[in-house]
């Protein structure tokens, strides 16, 4: 089982959600249980020295490898979620879109000053709600951050939005 495996079970669905767009979709991946064993096997051997406190997973796929991941790590898991979803206080970060804007938000008590987070999520393209994120998890005050992908879109080069991390890993490339 490798990396290549993963990419070989992951489907590509052209055109969706719109003309031009090649989608990645993980679906394939998750449902195949070696491949869904590999990628959570394989991003605990890359963390598992970092000292992770905290893993906080991207709405909505975020929450899918993120808590086994956390659980492997015997960290905390954290849900960054579109704003109205979490019953606490929470705080909010806006970023722009193509044609908009959009806001996430995580409970205000979620990380603490000793946390070091771990922002994960299935996919990264340009960076946006990636780079939101990271500065929500910063700004409540958390030791230090790295942000991790399933996927990266290379050619978009959304991790030069993502300098003020201290890693960003993406486990398969295109």
């Amino acid at each position: 089982m490798n990396i290549e495996y993963v990419k070989s079970v992951i489907r590509n669905v052209p055109d969706f959600p719109k003309p031009g767009i090649q989608f990645k979709d993980i679906t394939t991946a998750l449902k195949d249980p070696k491949a869904l064993s590999f990628m959570i096997d394989h991003l605990y051997e890359y963390y598992k020295d970092k000292g992770i406190t905290k893993v906080a997973g991207i709405e909505s796929r975020g929450f899918i490898i993120g808590p086994a991941l956390a659980a492997r790590l015997g960290a905390g898991f954290v849900m960054i979620r579109k704003p109205g979803k979490l019953p606490a206080d929470t705080i909010q970060k806006s970023y722009a879109l193509e044609y908009g804007e959009d806001t996430i938000e995580m409970h205000k008590d979620a990380i603490g000053e000793n946390d070091v987070v771990l922002v994960h999520d299935d996919l990264l393209a340009t960076g946006g709600t990636a780079l939101a994120a990271l500065e929500l998890v910063q700004e409540v005050g958390a030791k230090s951050v790295l942000v991790n992908f399933l996927i990266e879109l290379a050619f978009l080069d959304g991790t030069a939005r993502l300098s003020s991390a201290e890693d960003v890993y993406a486990m398969i490339k295109y």
